[in-house]
């Protein structure tokens, strides 16, 4: 069973109309609402006919535990097929509601079960504290009897500046962004509902846009943003490869029954894609932990080896998403993420690569252009233990940084490290992360050979240098608008047309691409405008696509043999030759990768998509 839980100042609903599986009711339960209520969004799975009335005992008991916790003075109990991939019978599912709306009644008098199978209009009200939005996943199979209790537990913020500890409401804020971010972890932040910026640029740009044939949150990418990821897939490889990483390729769905992969991904139960063939039930992945895992539990691996890296980029990752959470390249079902897994050889060595990571990450702001948020997270426990490590770290990355202190571990992870860009809404993207893993070694049976040629347990570190493709692109379109003042522009090596050659007249046209020819040579992206159009027209459908440089060719070009540079960054016209145009570009791209031009380079020829 999958269960969404909001604690709401309200609900109201009304019945629509009826489908097959509709159950019969009362005038009376076609309209309806309470206040004050704990609402119970319920999805019931397949999982759950194998024994109903277990599933019906251990949701009511937690339902119960959350009303209790939050004072709710109604409880509501509401169908929700949308939770869930995997649904249940319509028979069983209503036994199930129908079961919990009774336990209930015999603890509360207060409980409204919405009708089932009835399509509904509904609004409400969340009331916004740490314990109104709460997620659960529950099965027939035993769980620890603390771990809920462990979610729920509130955690620490504060604000780690050279070396001080403030209180995040005491703060004197320099960035606006910093204080965005606290109060996102604060839940201060509600939606808008407006739409982000980069929905309409990740259209407008011809970038991607929503695959409607397919499941939600998963895209179609046309030729420039498959160029785009395709560079920053290059640019995230040389960045782990060069520090040690080993490219693999791991499958993208796994085999529930196995013991190590189904107790990892109940960590993330809420969020499974999951698959159910004749004989097995699988899941597909969410990230590349399960494949690394496998590969470094089949290896042998020895002290000298350490620390040993693995790499991979998913293509593609799998997350089910909130349907009314996926939006545009921030939130998706479907995505890119690059997965970086060290095996250390113990806290110590962890804390070390650690530190390294850290710094790879902090390359990938400067490299992309973009401005991060730092929340650095542990347990009480391991900031007790590794206080003056933690202060060193935050100390390196030359800003102030959120401090989260959780009383107890909730997931796999001790400490870890979080970036996130802030949209033009004030909401965290969340990209780059580093973690350290103090279960999976455990777990995957992971080992190394010591000094004593005995096997060991390694620490074992997560990260993703830039988090997924996606967000990168989310956070650079995001940028555009978050930069008042600013042309809106891409990195120049991620831009897809670098320098636009716009010829004044047809009989301009052959020394327009001799000059492109020569620019092109270089592994610049060039292209020709041969179109129709006048040339004011021309130079605006360069600016409508962010090209850096454009530049036009008359007969003054001609007869000077030079050329007239209009540089998009400050709006400003050089009078210079190719061989500086090409020197200036290379300065600027440096060492990022390079891809050529994936259209055709007369704008004449191209598809409008």
């Amino acid at each position: 069973m999958r269960t969404l839980i909001i604690h709401s100042d309200y609900l109201r609903y009304k019945t629509r109309s009826k489908t097959k599986i509709a159950e019969d009711i009362t005038d009376d339960q076609r309209v309806g609402g309470v206040d004050n209520a704990l609402i119970s969004f319920i999805a019931v799975e397949k999982e759950d006919e194998k024994d109903p009335e277990l599933i019906i005992e251990k949701a009511v008991k937690e339902i119960l535990k959350l009303q209790n916790k939050v004072n709710a003075d109604n409880i509501v109990v509401y169908p929700y097929a949308h939770l869930s991939s995997s649904l249940g019978s319509p028979d069983v599912a209503k036994k199930i509601l129908i079961g919990i709306e009774k336990q209930i009644e015999e603890n509360s008098e207060n409980v409204l079960r919405v009708p089932f199978g009835w399509y509904k209009s509904f609004e409400m009200a969340c009331k916004g504290h740490p314990l109104s939005e709460l997620s659960r996943t529950i099965t027939v199979e035993d769980e620890e009897d603390d771990s809920e209790e462990k979610e729920s537990l509130p955690s620490k913020l504060y604000i780690l500046d050279q070396g001080e500890l403030y209180d995040v409401n005491e703060y004197n804020y320099k960035e606006k962004t910093l204080k965005q971010l606290v109060d996102h972890e604060e839940g201060k932040t509600h939606d808008t509902g407006k739409q982000p910026p980069h929905v309409k640029l990740m259209k407008e740009k011809g970038i991607s846009d929503y695959e409607p044939a397919a499941d939600v949150g998963h895209l179609r990418w046309y030729p420039k943003g498959k160029l785009i990821r395709d560079l920053l897939a290059d640019y995230v490889y040389e960045l782990t490869t060069t520090r040690g990483a080993m490219p693999v390729e791991t499958p993208i769905m796994y085999d529930l029954a196995n013991p190590a992969i189904k107790e990892h991904a109940a960590k993330f139960g809420e969020r499974q894609y999951r698959l159910q063939t004749k004989h097995k039930e699988l899941m597909l992945r969410f990230a590349c932990c399960f494949g690394a895992f496998r590969i470094l539990a089949d290896s042998f691996i020895t002290k000298k080896n350490l620390p040993v890296g693995l790499y991979e980029l998913s293509t593609y990752s799998f997350r089910y998403e909130k349907k009314g959470e996926v939006v545009g390249l921030k939130r998706l079902r479907g995505f890119t993420m690059p997965d970086f897994h060290s095996v250390c050889e113990d806290m110590d060595g962890a804390l070390k690569t650690f530190e390294d990571q850290v710094e790879m990450c902090s390359q990938t702001e400067k490299d992309l252009e973009v401005h991060y948020e730092i929340a650095f997270r542990a347990t009480e426990d391991f900031y007790e233990e590794h206080k003056e490590w933690m202060y060193k770290v935050a100390d390196s990355l030359n800003k102030p940084v959120l401090l989260e202190l959780l009383p107890e571990r909730k997931h796999y992870w001790v400490a870890k490290m979080d970036y996130a860009a802030i949209d033009d809404l004030g909401r965290p993207i969340e990209n780059p992360t580093v973690q350290i893993d103090v279960e999976s070694a455990e777990r995957f049976d992971i080992s190394y050979i010591d000094e004593e040629e005995k096997q060991a347990r390694p620490t074992i570190l997560h990260c993703s240098p830039t988090g997924s493709i996606e967000r990168v692109i989310c956070s650079l379109l995001e940028k555009t608008s978050t930069d008042k003042g600013s042309k809106p522009s891409l990195p120049l090596w991620l831009s897809p047309t670098q320098v636009r050659i716009i010829p004044v007249t047809d009989k301009h046209e052959d020394h327009a691409f001799e000059v492109a020819e020569a620019i092109q040579s270089c592994d610049i992206r060039v292209d020709v405008d041969d179109t129709n159009e006048r040339i004011g027209k021309k130079i605006r459908n360069a600016g409508k696509e962010w090209v850096p440089y454009t530049i036009v060719i008359g007969d003054k070009e001609i007869e000077n043999n030079s050329i007239t540079v209009n540089k998009r960054i400050d709006d400003s016209k050089v009078e210079m030759t190719i061989t500086d145009l090409v020197n200036e570009i290379q300065d600027i791209t440096g060492d990022m990768p390079f891809r050529k031009l994936p259209l055709p380079d007369r704008v004449s020829k191209r598809v409008n998509f």
